[in-house]
C-alpha cells in the first residue's frame, strides 16, 4: 500500500535503515511493518495490526516523525 524508507549516515558509523510500509491483510485489516537495522544486513522487524487505516497511518507518521527526530533522512 505504502511504503516510507529512511537512511542514517555517519561518519563514523556503517549506514542505517528505517522502513515503514502499510498493508492491507486478509481479514480486512491494516497492518504497520518496521524493519530496521545496518544497511545490508539481516535487520529486524515487527507488524502491529490496526482496525482501520486511520489509526494505522497515525502510528505510522508516530514512528516516521521519531526516526527523523533522531537523525534519519529519506534516501
Amino acid at each position: 500500500m505504502a511504503t516510507c524508507l529512511l537512511y542514517r549516515l555517519a561518519q563514523a558509523r556503517p549506514a542505517r535503515f528505517y522502513r515503514i510500509e502499510l498493508a492491507m491483510n486478509l481479514f480486512n485489516e491494516v497492518s504497520v511493518l518496521r524493519e530496521w537495522g545496518v544497511k545490508g544486513g539481516k535487520g529486524r522487524s515487527t507488524i502491529n495490526i490496526f482496525g482501520n487505516l486511520r489509526e494505522a497511518s497515525v502510528a505510522a507518521d508516530r514512528h516516521r516523525s521519531r526516526m527523523l527526530k533522531r537523525g534519519y533522512d529519506r534516501a
